[in-house]
């Protein structure tokens, strides 16, 4: 597909979101709740540096976001986020054309270690992901993860100011905020998406306030998830867990007497904007200092990539070991292959990221160790925040992206990956135990636990011919560029106008 019919496209994508939001809001505002923001601001001794976050969640919203307009409520966690807001705690996003207002909650740093550090990732996380990582479950920081949730429920309302208005909450650290609004403000309309895996009945049964989250939830009009199968969950965890009654013909459950609707929609990226993007002079240049990173050989080399936020659940220890066994089963591809990892530190106030990192260090050190020369290294650990074109630089110089998460809700890595690569070559090795790999049919597929099948399949995909690489590209590439963000966001404000819609269902 040409340039001229990419824009033609996007244009259309994003008129149509629009137009379902105008139907959804009707004379109300939008409003989008979430933890992490979409920009940071930073100091440096340069002056104020404006950094994006490394996140799914804000790959997916801010573009919606940018179309609609509205307001972004959100954690300001940057060390200049409080100098760039005005007297109402507000600034324009993006600073040089906004379109869209980003309203900042604070936090101290009590707080932050209690709600975010402490119940949304010492609990919720591993409790939602099957990575064999055992939750900890404090009372303290329940107590103060419902005291942060009322906090940004205040702001919410503050934005309201008692006039209509469609809330869209984001994920598992705001999971009470929606009964707060619905209590304060029965009027409004609240749908919330949740960015991660719903976990089996069995295994939520451990949450200690598992009934007072589960009402949280269904404060909600709508609740999203990526996949069909963490709709079933959800709705069994109700089931057997809460006093409400489940509609499984309707996908609704009615607790207090009103209905929450629960449906699948599975995030995606901007597809045409990254590929444009991607072509840009600056995506090349940081291209050619990665191919000076990689050394003199590096344009000799099959490259495979990786780029993850460093967490447990990516499956990265996972990936080293199997090309660890790639290079001992196959010793001609010795010099000829190098796995180049971008790895954005993520959570090390935790313990268990601490140890992630330094197991990491362990295995790169050990895999150098046994198979380097004196002009190549199989792995180049690159442990630090990337920015938006060096990654896309990554992507484009990748033979192969890896993608290896040993649980994912849906993992926008993968679907970023191939919206880069408009020259229409490249593989994708993708986990079979992410929500991408329901729809990424062109991908090889890997069970990331494991590893030798893993090293198996990345010599499959090294070995495949440049023409079943662009056939297996093309179906991805048509898959993800005819479901990018905007029918994503779509199809949630086409559900929430439906069921404004319809009278109020009691039961």
């Amino acid at each position: 597909m040409n340039q001229a019919s990419n824009v033609g496209r996007t244009t259309m994508g994003r008129e149509a979101f629009v137009q379902s939001v105008q139907k959804a809001l009707g004379d109300g505002r939008l409003i989008v709740v979430s933890n992490r923001e979409p920009c940071v601001h930073e100091k440096t001794s340069h002056g104020i540096r404006v950094t994006r976050p490394a996140s799914g969640m804000v790959t997916g919203i801010e573009p919606i976001m940018r179309a609609a307009g509205g307001v972004w409520v959100a954690h300001g966690s940057g060390s200049a986020d409080r100098l760039v807001v005005d007297a109402h705690d507000r600034v324009g996003v993006p600073e040089d054309n906004p379109a869209f207002v980003l309203r900042r909650v604070w936090l101290s740093r009590a707080e932050e270690s209690k709600y975010y550090y402490g119940l949304a990732n010492r609990s919720i996380w591993p409790l939602c992901h099957i990575a064999y990582a055992r939750p900890e479950f404090s009372h303290d920081d329940w107590s103060t993860y419902k005291a942060v949730n009322r906090r940004f429920a205040e702001a919410v309302l503050d934005e309201c100011r008692d006039k209509p208005a469609v809330v869209f909450v984001q994920d598992y650290h705001l999971a009470l905020l929606p009964r707060m609004l619905r209590e304060a403000r029965p009027d409004l309309t609240i749908a919330q998406f949740w960015h991660i895996p719903w976990p089996n009945r069995e295994a939520f049964r451990i949450f200690p306030w598992g009934e007072e989250l589960l009402d949280g939830l269904l404060g909600n009009d709508l609740l999203g998830f990526h996949i069909q199968y963490h709709c079933m969950n959800f709705l069994s965890t109700i089931d057997r867990a809460i006093e409400a009654r489940v509609d499984y013909e309707r996908f609704r459950v009615f607790r207090g007497g009103r209905p929450t609707t629960i449906r699948a929609f599975p995030i995606s990226v901007d597809f045409d904007q990254i590929g444009a993007d991607s072509s840009l002079p600056l995506v090349d240049a940081h291209m050619s200092e990665f191919v000076s990173i990689l050394g003199t050989t590096a344009e000799l080399q099959k490259i495979f990539i990786g780029a993850d936020r460093l967490d447990y659940t990516k499956g990265i220890p996972e990936r080293f070991r199997a090309f660890d066994m790639l290079l001992r089963k196959h010793s001609e591809l010795r010099g000829r292959v190098v796995l180049l990892q971008l790895g954005v530190p993520s959570r090390t106030h935790l313990t268990s990221y601490r140890d992630l990192n330094d197991e990491l260090d362990d295995i790169v050190d050990d895999i150098n160790w046994r198979h380097q020369s004196e002009d190549w290294q199989p792995i180049r650990f690159l442990r630090e925040h990337h920015g938006y074109h060096a990654v896309l630089a990554a992507y484009r110089l990748a033979l192969v992206a890896l993608v290896t998460s040993l649980h994912d809700g849906m993992n926008l890595v993968a679907k970023e990956f191939v919206s880069t690569r408009t020259d229409g070559d490249g593989v994708l090795l993708l986990s079979e135990y992410t929500g991408a790999s329901r729809e990424l049919s062109g991908a090889v597929l890997v069970n990331p636990f494991d590893v030798e099948g893993m090293a198996d399949s990345m010599y499959e995909a090294l070995s495949l011919s440049e023409e079943e690489r662009r056939e297996r590209m093309s179906r991805m590439r048509e898959q993800v560029g005819r479901n990018d963000s905007f029918r994503w966001g779509r199809k949630i404000f086409e559900e929430i106008a439906r069921l404004k819609r319809e009278p109020v269902t009691v039961a």
